[in-house]
């Protein structure tokens, strides 16, 4: 299902923090950073009821952060991020996040389950596959950057071998 995202003007501004280098403890700094501003994000707040919804709250030249709200059992569904590393928190409520772990020799690929509450961080690498979901009984806020800015990202589904299979490739500016 196609998420609600919100083509609103981007937000831009001198006032948000650099990013100088692309670490995973910077990145998750950042989110940490960018949460505790909430005039970026707190106005945006809304739910869709059909899927989750989507705004990007703040771009430069180093990231982008978005603004993602989940009622409980909405999901992204399993996909990468195109090669940009990330990070995520959990601003309020609880989200399940299933990872995709590498086949091992003679075994089919794993998925490896994370539960992140509020207050929890976690950031991901550029070839992070997984699928976020809100597996409780309340909403969920999260805030999530990524650097560089998100140009395309891939859809999968796990084949009956447990393998990866791409269903989709989805573009900055055509399909969000």
């Amino acid at each position: 299902m196609i998420d609600a995202i919100d083509t609103a003007t981007i937000p831009t501004s001198s006032h948000l923090p650099s990013l100088r280098r692309r670490t995973a403890g910077r990145l998750v700094r950042l989110a940490r950073e960018l949460s505790g501003h909430t005039d970026l994000w707190a106005p945006r707040v809304q739910f869709a009821h059909d899927s989750r919804y989507a705004v990007r709250v703040a771009a430069t030249s180093d990231y982008e952060a978005w603004l993602l709200t989940w009622r409980p059992g909405q999901s992204t569904g399993l996909h990468d991020h195109g090669g940009s590393p990330g990070a995520l928190v959990v601003l309020d409520g609880e989200l399940d996040e299933a990872t995709l772990a590498p086949p091992r020799r003679h075994t089919p690929a794993a998925m490896v389950h994370r539960a992140l509450e509020t207050g929890r961080s976690r950031a991901f690498g550029p070839h992070h596959v997984h699928d976020v979901r809100n597996t409780g009984t309340v909403p969920a806020v999260s805030l999530h950057v990524y650097a560089p800015a998100l140009e395309t990202m891939r859809r999968f589904v796990l084949d009956d071998e447990g393998r990866a299979q791409i269903v989709a490739r989805e573009r900055a500016g055509v399909d969000w």
